[in-house]
């Protein structure tokens, strides 16, 4: 009986264990191909006092260059973390060559909690 009652607390731990760590698991977002323009900035800067702008551009370079995440900021206002695509740096890459430039940036879009980001595939200077 002892054996019983011991096997029968451990499925029962088990069993709600595998609930709770399942219920914990986030879905990861669902993203989606867009191109979207607007102006590559660093956001140290942009964040920290609003620099942006031809007049930003060699400080912009700098920082991007030192490692500071880059955005693109649209002509709406929105603002995206650009990220690399695993699979081709080559595009994210040349995004650091175009600090304060406006470009069109292709990828795929995600959001978590409120963060904006475009995961970049492309990216060539905007018409």
């Amino acid at each position: 009986m002892k054996r019983f009652l011991i096997l029968l607390v451990l499925v029962v731990l088990s069993v709600t264990a595998s609930q709770a760590l399942a219920a914990g698991q986030k879905a990861k977002p669902a993203a989606r191909a867009a191109t979207l323009k607007g102006e590559i900035v660093d956001l140290g800067c942009y964040l920290g006092h609003g620099a942006k702008g031809a007049e930003h551009m060699g400080c912009a370079s700098k920082c991007i260059a030192g490692g500071m995440p880059m955005g693109l900021l649209t002509a709406d206002g929105k603002l995206y973390l650009l990220t690399l695509d695993h699979e081709n740096a080559d595009p994210y890459n040349k995004c650091k060559d175009l600090a304060a430039a406006t470009v069109e940036v292709r990828g795929q879009l995600m959001e978590r909690n409120g963060m904006l980001a475009l995961d970049v595939t492309d990216v060539k200077p905007a018409k």
